[in-house]
């Protein structure tokens, strides 16, 4: 009878090497030399482990397909990063089923749980904003099937990730700032259950102590998209809160402030400077012209798809690596010097 507690990461621990090779080894897959197919067999007999026999009929050799999880699909960075990761993916022979979460953990458990019985060699997964559980990741890795993180992670989750560095992103649209000689800043900020939010804003916070500015934690709101941020803006306005510029936790939030504080007679940005993060494609259509943090959403599609291509070739354990992108500020016209 199978050990509940036995599985193929288990054997890969043990002899070293990946649970994808564990997997495929237990396959009699041809890319896999006698030799390891021996010793897996061996002490998959010796510890009484017996596969899932769905998953494997299901999985019986390799699919040459890739799961990707992403939040929200109308978003111009992970629309970006999809073709990122198409790119590499059609240069090495592999397709790529795209689902997203809708910032919904139930619904991205449902996703990683189809995929997980679904013919598929790998998953590369942003994960929602309100996700803090990983026991769903936790299955797809024990059956032998990597995954990688990009954008968001999971950070006890130990896994290849490629992310970007919102802290330096964040300084440097703080600091900006700073230089135009705003000093009441507001943030509104991104969720601080992810590491995203939290980078952000400590960027933010950062950029106030090394320059020397009165931190007023006042200022920094919890507001992460359009709707919010036409309400949040509204009602700072209403409550008469002094402030000479607001830095977002993106573009979408930043496009709400422009539109609620022009509507109030509010000058953007002789008034108020507005500086977003994404660069999101609306940023050059609304008016003004929104200053924003760019980030390399095609690079990391294709740095996250070839982690995960080499993860799967592998026959060997790879310690977990974390690639981190440089972004740039991008000057239009919702900032101004005083």
């Amino acid at each position: 009878m199978k050990s509940p507690n036995v599985t193929i990461k288990d054997i890969a621990r043990l002899l070293g090497i990946s649970p994808s090779t564990v997997s495929r080894a237990l396959k009699d897959h041809p890319d896999i030399s006698q030799a390891t197919k021996d010793q897996v067999n061996k002490l998959a007999a010796e510890m009484n482990y017996r596969p899932n026999p769905i998953a494997l009929s299901l999985r019986n050799r390799r699919s040459n397909v890739i799961g990707v999880v992403i939040p929200e699909i109308v978003h111009f960075f992970f629309s970006s990063v999809i073709s990122g990761i198409n790119k590499v993916a059609n240069e090495h022979g592999f397709s790529v089923m795209v689902s997203q979460s809708s910032e919904d953990f139930e619904k991205e458990v449902e996703v990683c749980e189809t995929f997980r019985h679904s013919i598929i060699d790998g998953l590369l997964i942003s994960v929602s904003k309100h996700t803090t559980e990983y026991e769903h990741l936790r299955r797809l890795d024990e059956e032998g099937i990597p995954v990688v993180f990009f954008d968001r992670m999971i950070e006890e989750f130990n896994a290849d990730r490629v992310l970007i560095n919102d802290y330096e992103g964040a300084f440097e649209a703080t600091q900006y700032l700073i230089v135009e000689g705003r000093r009441r800043i507001m943030h509104f900020a991104g969720p601080q259950s992810r590491l995203i939010g939290k980078n952000r804003l400590k960027g933010y916070l950062e950029a106030h102590r090394k320059n020397g500015v009165v931190i007023d934690e006042s200022l920094v709101i919890n507001c992460d998209n359009f709707e919010s941020a036409l309400v949040q803006t509204q009602r700072i306005i209403d409550e008469g809160v002094k402030f000479d510029a607001i830095f977002t936790v993106n573009d979408f939030t930043a496009a709400g402030v422009v539109k609620t504080l022009v509507k109030n007679g509010i000058k953007v940005p002789e008034d108020v400077s507005v500086i977003g993060f994404g660069n999101d494609y609306m940023a050059e259509m609304i008016e003004p012209t929104l200053t924003t943090v760019c980030q390399p959403g095609f690079t990391m599609g294709e740095k996250a798809m070839q982690m995960l291509i080499n993860r799967i070739n592998s026959e060997k354990t790879l310690e977990p690596k974390t690639e981190v992108l440089p972004t740039k500020l991008i000057i239009r016209n919702t900032t101004k010097k005083r």
